[in-house]
């Protein structure tokens, strides 16, 4: 596993890079996921095996630190994933995003403009209002999720049975899947588009 120092001191990305041919694929993990838990199967598949793969946990989830100052909100990741791409030289990329990760990904190809060859998204949020599990969080106080309502969360995963879900969610900051939360509820108007992408298409 490798890290990137964000621009918030003392604060590290953590990554796992899969060496390969062609150009780099990142993988950018849904709200309270970590895609070092995720894609490491994906990344070593028979379809992907020999491509270039990296598989990036964000602020707040999986092995990546939790800084209280930083915001969490989908911009605010992808400006730090922008800052990672450009740190590692990477010229040309495709980038797929599952669920808030498919929101980042959007904003991420905005700043990244033509570097981005392609861009694959998975129950992305395109619209405003969240989703099955962003909305009831951002629905609530902040202060009751921070002291009882992401334990609450993880605990109803792991009764429903989505116990991997629930493991990640156990790691993850609540502070960083709150604000996530709110900011895929709140939207924005320029997700949608990503018309520096070459090739993307929305299917609203």
């Amino acid at each position: 596993m490798r890290s990137f120092q964000t621009s918030v001191p003392d604060a590290c990305m953590r990554y796992l890079e899969f060496e390969g041919q062609g150009i780099p694929l990142l993988m950018i993990h849904g709200l309270g996921c970590a895609s070092s838990f995720e894609y490491p199967h994906v990344a070593t598949s028979p379809a992907l095996h020999d491509r270039h793969t990296i598989l990036l946990d964000l602020l707040g989830f999986g092995f990546s630190d939790h800084p209280e100052e930083f915001g969490y909100r989908v911009e605010d990741h992808a400006f730090e994933i922008s800052r990672f791409v450009e740190e590692l030289g990477l010229e040309q990329l495709d980038i797929y995003g599952h669920s808030m990760g498919g929101s980042i990904a959007i904003e991420t190809a905005d700043l990244l403009a033509n570097k981005v060859r392609r861009l694959i998204l998975s129950e992305a949020n395109l619209d405003s209002g969240g989703g099955e599990f962003s909305s009831p969080i951002a629905s609530s106080a902040q202060v009751d999720y921070f002291e009882n309502g992401h334990l609450r969360t993880c605990e109803a995963a792991a009764a429903a049975g989505d116990a991997e879900w629930s493991a990640t969610m156990r790691v993850a900051s609540p502070r960083a899947v709150y604000h996530g939360a709110k900011s895929l509820v709140e939207g924005s108007n320029d997700r949608v588009p990503a018309r520096g992408v070459a090739g993307f298409h929305s299917h609203r």
